[in-house]
């Protein structure tokens, strides 16, 4: 027999779940006419299955590069996923070491300004990037090097680092969280054993923050595959974003074209997201022994 705390708190769970769904209809009707039109000589703009007449002309035509109705150039565009995918793994590893690092400090070490700077972090977080892009073009043309074989690698290592840094704030906040979580007498144990600082954040706090990591991982992960404006601002190469912008307004595309490539810009970031759901759900609260 269920109590009358427990029947409410069932109900608020039936609501929020409903809430949830209720939400994520548009979404879902989206993506589903972005899927069908991919596969569709003409784009959908219901789910009425008269309008639909399967090919798979369009898929053959965007791995080819091209986006062009009739004719049109073909590019690379395995080389425009792998920029894509070098951007968005270099934002995700830069954000996930620096914020296990300092999340770390900010939970376990006292020192003066510590308050001040976790609010700080704070604010750094509020600010858009749009916002700051000014500051950031100018400190790029002030390093840019002289040398044209260097411009296209320091244009990756500059959009990654300039990218990351507007995650690192709040990934930082989420990290201190999960180390907060873990009892201080487990890394004490190891000190008292011999174990260095460095040590103990490597070999025992991290593996119990999988979770944490795998969150932090994924947000950066996606922040880096859906930029636009550091991409196409600072980037010599282009990517996936920017191959569909400019291709998105231009007079001889054919949408379906343009809908198979933004299904397959879409594709990294869903699996990537379903391989780690199992990991981002897991508590490491019931492993942990004081």
């Amino acid at each position: 027999m269920l109590t009358d705390v427990e029947v409410r708190s069932k109900k608020t769970e039936v609501a929020i779940t409903i809430a949830i769904l209720m939400a994520s209809i548009p979404l879902f009707l989206a993506f589903s006419l972005l899927v069908l039109s991919s596969f569709s000589k003409e784009m959908m703009t219901n789910l009425s299955l008269e309008s639909f007449r399967f090919t798979i002309e369009n898929w053959i035509n965007v791995l080819q590069g091209k986006l062009a109705f009739t004719g049109g150039i073909r590019q690379n565009i395995l080389k425009y996923t792998f920029n894509t995918a070098l951007v968005a793994l270099g934002v995700a590893g830069v954000v996930t070491l620096i914020s296990a690092l300092s999340g770390y400090a900010l939970s376990r070490m006292n020192f003066r300004g510590r308050k001040f700077l976790l609010m700080f972090l704070l604010m750094l977080h509020a600010f858009p990037g749009v916002a700051l892009i000014v500051g950031v073009y100018l400190l790029y043309r002030l390093s840019l090097p002289s040398s044209p074989s260097l411009v296209t690698t320091f244009s990756f290592m500059y959009v990654i680092v300039a990218r990351a840094a507007l995650e690192v704030p709040m990934a930082t906040w989420l990290m201190k969280g999960f180390f907060d979580s873990i009892p201080w007498e487990i890394e004490w144990s190891a000190i008292v054993d011999g174990a260095s600082r460095i040590r103990v954040w490597r070999k025992i706090l991290l593996p119990l923050i999988k979770p944490g990591i795998a969150a932090i991982l994924l947000f950066g992960f996606l922040a880096g595959w859906q930029d636009l404006i550091y991409v196409r601002t600072f980037l010599v190469e282009p990517t996936l974003a920017t191959y569909i912008e400019a291709n998105l307004e231009a007079e001889y595309s054919h949408m379906p074209l343009i809908a198979a490539a933004g299904t397959l810009y879409l594709l990294p970031t869903i699996i990537f997201f379903l391989t780690s759901q199992k990991l981002l759900l897991e508590t490491h609260s019931g492993g942990i022994k004081g």
